[in-house]
C-alpha cells in the first residue's frame, strides 16, 4: 500500500496571515513548545513529538524545506481549512527558521495512521469502514467548501483513534487551490491517480478526488489495492476478494468509473444508501444489548 508521494512545485503566494514571529525564531519556539523524540521522516520532512508548554497539550512538529521569501502552500491551505471541521488536523503555529519552516500541529492521542490499522486488521468490516469513510467525506466536504484540494487522500494520511474511531485528515503537502480548469501537473500518490491522468495527462480536481475515495474505500474493505499497474487503472477492471455487500460494491464501482463524468458528485456519495445506512449516534442508546453487540467496537462505546 505504501507509495511515495509526488510533490507539486511550490507556487508564488502572498504571505499567510498566520503569525510569523520576527527575530529569535528558535528562542520563541523553545518558549512556546518543547519538542521531543522523532516520530518519523520521509519526503514530507521530519516529524517530532512535543508538548505545548502553556497547557501541556500534545503536539507534533514537522520541518519543511527551505523556501526563501515564499510561504509554503501547505501552511496557507491548512489555515484555510483550519476551523469548522474536527476531521482535519489543526495547525497551531508555524515558524520560519534560517533554513526551513517548522509547522506545529495538534497530535491526537492515542492515534495511528489508517495504514497501520489496516495492517493489523487485514481489512475492515463494513460498519467500521463506513464509520471512517463518512468522516473522510466530511473532511473532503469541508476542504471543498474552503476551496482546497488535498490531492493525496490515502490511508497513510488518515489518523485514527483506535479507541474512539475518530479520524483526522493530515498532510496537505500535495494540496492546492480548487480550480475549474483541468490540472496538468500531478501531485499525490500514483496508484491513487485516475485513468484520465494516465491517458491524457490532465484531470479535474473534483472527479479525481472521487476516484481516490473509491480506491480508499476498496482498500478499507478489501485490505489491498484495486489496481496494481497503470494498465489496470486504465482498463478499470478490478475484483472484490473479500465478501462485500452489493451496496458497497456499487458505491466503489461508481467512484471508480473510467469516465470522470460518470462518477458521482460528493453530495451524491453522501446520499448513497451504503453511506446513509450509518446508524445515528442518538439512536444507539435506544438499541437493545444484542443489537449493540453486533456493532463495531466504536459503535458500542458510543452506545
Amino acid at each position: 500500500l505504501l507509495q511515495p508521494p509526488l510533490r507539486a512545485p511550490l507556487p508564488q503566494l502572498c504571505r499567510s496571515p498566520a503569525r510569523r514571529l520576527q527575530g529569535g525564531q528558535k528562542k520563541k519556539l523553545q518558549e512556546l513548545y518543547q519538542l521531543g523524540p522523532q516520530l518519523g521522516s520521509g519526503g514530507f520532512g521530519t516529524v517530532f513529538s512535543g508538548i505545548r508548554l502553556s497547557d501541556g497539550s500534545p503536539v507534533s512538529g514537522r520541518d519543511g524545506g527551505p523556501d526563501g521569501t515564499r510561504v509554503p502552500m501547505e501552511i496557507v491551505l491548512m489555515e484555510k481549512v483550519g476551523s469548522g471541521c474536527h476531521n482535519i488536523i489543526q495547525l497551531f503555529d508555524w515558524f520560519e527558521l534560517p533554513d526551513s519552516f517548522l509547522l506545529v500541529m495538534e497530535r491526537p492521542e492515542p492515534s495511528q495512521d489508517l495504514l497501520a490499522f489496516l495492517l493489523e486488521q487485514g481489512f475492515l468490516c463494513e460498519e467500521m469502514a463506513r464509520w471512517l469513510f463518512c468522516q473522510v467525506l466530511e473532511a473532503v466536504r469541508h476542504c471543498t467548501a474552503c476551496g482546497v484540494l488535498h490531492r493525496d487522500i490515502k490511508p497513510e494520511n488518515l489518523l485514527v483513534d483506535p479507541e474512539s474511531g475518530d479520524l483526522k485528515l493530515i498532510d496537505f503537502g500535495c494540496g492546492t487551490f480548487l480550480q475549474e480548469q483541468a490540472f496538468t501537473r500531478f501531485a499525490g500518490t500514483h496508484m491513487y491517480s485516475p485513468p484520465e491522468w494516465i491517458c491524457l495527462g490532465c484531470y479535474h480536481g473534483h472527479s479525481a478526488t472521487i476516484w481516490s475515495l473509491g480506491v480508499l474505500l476498496y482498500v478499507m474493505v478489501c485490505g489491498n489495492m484495486p489496481f496494481q499497474e497503470d494498465r489496470d487503472i486504465v482498463s478499470g477492471q478490478f475484483f472484490f476478494w473479500q465478501q462485500v455487500s452489493p451496496e458497497c460494491q456499487h458505491l466503489i464501482r461508481w467512484c471508480l468509473s473510467k469516465h470522470p463524468a460518470d462518477r458521482p458528485a460528493l453530495e451524491e456519495i453522501l446520499r448513497h444508501p451504503w453511506v446513509d445506512a450509518q446508524i445515528p449516534k442518538e439512536t444507539l442508546g435506544q438499541m437493545d444489548t444484542s443489537s449493540r453487540l453486533s456493532l463495531p467496537r466504536w459503535g458500542r462505546e458510543r452506545a
